[in-house]
């Protein structure tokens, strides 16, 4: 365990007792890495994004690692994984040399974290290792293959084995996130139900789900329309859309939700999905506990209600 990460977790320890904000004593900040530079969606908007946001908690120092762009040369491209406590992957592109996948295998290997969101879930189709880290996945081609659809039925993940194609998705809305897990640390304070701001509704989605805990979930309506798939209607379906993954030592926090579109310049706003204090506290929170194995972060006052979208 990184040294910077244990003296977190002892501070963490000792204000979860004393009820303060962890800025007030924190002296040593947790190092993060965004990496990003390809994505089908708005990587600019959303790398700036997550900096933004894990800056502004007085937890994270953040750098921004980009890649070559799509069709460049990966030669040169070798992020130094080890400097940090957790990495927020925001890519959807190219394959990574073999030298920077064997080096990220590693890092996670030997208890390092990892973040991701929406589109990530499409790369990277043919690297076991980053597939069981995301736990599951859509698109990219992936098929019973790649694991069972993963849902949530009758308080319960359930392992769905039938063939079929991995992800669809509903006509972007406003839709409730139901807390499933009311004990995990980053779901602790939260309501059982909220209003998550305008966004894609992923579902059938698919993968390994080793060691997979999911941590809330939103329906699929089967009343609405799907596009980006072969179904063409919602799932009726209670779909994973938060949830976190053992991979090694190594912690992920994952969710399906946080959509940009494609080439959004970085001054673009707003984007509901991103914007909703529900999906920002989320990313902090996951944030911290990959890094660290904890949460001493309180939920705002602002967070969403059952009935009412909170934005920035």
């Amino acid at each position: 365990m990184r040294f910077r990460t244990l003296c977190h977790l002892l501070i963490g320890c000792t204000l979860a007792t004393a009820e303060q904000p962890l800025h007030a004593v924190q002296t040593d900040p947790l190092q993060a890495m965004v990496l990003t530079g390809q994505n089908n969606h708005g990587w600019q908007v959303l790398s700036a994004h997550y900096k933004n946001i894990l800056e502004e908690t007085g937890l994270f120092e953040v750098d921004v690692v980009t890649s070559p762009p799509p069709g460049g040369d990966m030669t040169d491209f070798a992020p130094d994984f080890s400097r940090y406590d957790v990495v927020v992957i925001e890519y959807n592109g190219d394959e990574w040399p073999a030298t920077v996948k064997r080096s990220f295998e590693r890092y996670m290997e030997h208890g390092g974290g990892m973040v991701y969101a929406h589109a990530v879930n499409h790369t990277f189709t043919d690297w076991p290792a980053f597939n069981e880290m995301m736990g599951i996945g859509g698109w990219g081609g992936r098929d019973e293959s790649a694991g069972p659809y993963v849902k949530y039925r009758d308080g319960k993940m359930v392992l769905d084995h039938r063939p079929g194609h991995a992800g669809e998705c509903v006509d972007a809305h406003a839709f409730s996130v139901v807390t499933r897990d009311t004990a995990h640390p980053i779901m602790r304070g939260l309501p059982s139900a909220w209003l998550h701001g305008t966004d894609e509704l992923y579902s059938n989605q698919r993968g390994p789900a080793k060691n997979m805990t999911i941590l809330a979930t939103a329906y699929s309506d089967p009343a609405r329309e799907a596009h980006w798939g072969v179904e063409t209607h919602g799932t009726g379906e209670h779909e994973p859309m938060i949830y976190t993954i053992g991979y090694g030592e190594g912690r992920v926090f994952g969710t399906a939700m946080g959509h940009v579109d494609g080439g959004a310049p970085v001054d673009s706003e707003p984007w509901p999905a991103i914007d909703c204090v529900g999906f920002i506290t989320l990313i902090q929170r996951g944030t911290e506990w990959a890094a660290t194995g904890a949460v001493t972060q309180t939920v705002p006052d602002a967070f969403p209600t059952a009935t009412e979208v909170s934005l920035r």
